[in-house]
């Protein structure tokens, strides 16, 4: 197959450049805000609704900070020590979704400080509509032909420009159906039709736990960073860094049914 030609430039308004990478970003925590918010309005979600309008700014700031700042620390650390300025090119790429994470658990955990609200219900709420996101991220990855799949030969396997003259996994679309479309769906199930938002944290955990098993399971196809490689030869650092995740989503999980119990 042949790699389609998409300009990674959305528009452009003379020296401003947009691109879908970053309205990647911002339509996922949109969505996230306005989805959370209609949890809140019909009462699936018992938290104010000034706070869900609060997190939006630090919910973005998470994002951004904590994605680059993870990229930085987990992928390449040794050359940001040497050329630390470049910590700041974000325009350059390089962002980390685990990173991301962290960041947006900070900003959930002051937002939930200042609004006096448990830290797992507002997570609960934005929950949902966060594989919205990390599928139109992983569709931009596919627009700038980055973070591609490992050589193959399956007919639907492409070239990528930065890949070398081999085919490749168009890994990234892998990734948009599991982590996005595929989790998309099974959250939207367990909220309205199993009600898991009446556990409190329930939701998050299960977010935790479908990213982190589809992270490990795409990353097979997925070329190993290369300044990384595989660690110890076994695993790529996302799937290692993907573990904490979803054991982190079990301890969700039990604590919620642990507090329904107790009620």
């Amino acid at each position: 197959m042949a790699f389609p030609t998409i300009d990674p430039v959305a528009f452009e308004f003379g020296p401003f450049v947009v691109r879908w990478y970053a309205l990647a970003y911002v339509a996922g925590v949109i969505a996230g805000w306005q989805h959370a918010s209609h949890l809140i309005r019909s009462g699936r979600v018992a938290i104010p609704l000034k706070a869900i309008d609060d997190l939006f700014l630090w919910a973005l700031a998470g994002i951004i900070l904590g994605g680059r700042l993870g990229y930085v620390v987990f992928y390449q650390g040794a050359y940001y020590l040497v050329e630390p300025l470049q910590i700041f090119a974000v325009w350059k790429g390089g962002m980390s979704f685990h990173g991301a994470l962290i960041g947006v658990g900070i900003a959930v955990a002051i937002v939930a400080r200042r609004h006096n609200i448990k830290l797992a219900a507002l997570a609960d709420s934005i929950a949902p509509m966060a594989p919205l996101g990390l599928m139109f991220g992983r569709l931009a990855n596919f627009i700038n032909g980055e973070l591609y799949g490992r050589a193959s030969e399956v007919f639907w396997s492409l070239p990528f420009a930065r890949g070398g003259d081999v085919n490749r996994h168009p890994s990234q679309l892998y990734e948009a159906f599991l982590e996005g479309f595929l989790l998309l769906v099974m959250m939207l199930w367990f909220t309205y039709m199993r009600n898991a938002h009446n556990r409190v944290g329930c939701l998050t955990g299960i977010f935790l736990i479908g990213y982190g098993c589809a992270r490990i399971f795409a990353e097979f196809f997925r070329e190993p960073d290369e300044q990384i490689g595989l660690v110890l030869e076994v695993a790529t650092l996302g799937q290692l860094l993907s573990v904490p995740i979803v054991i982190l989503g079990v301890v969700f999980v039990k604590s919620s049914k642990l507090a329904r119990d107790r009620v």
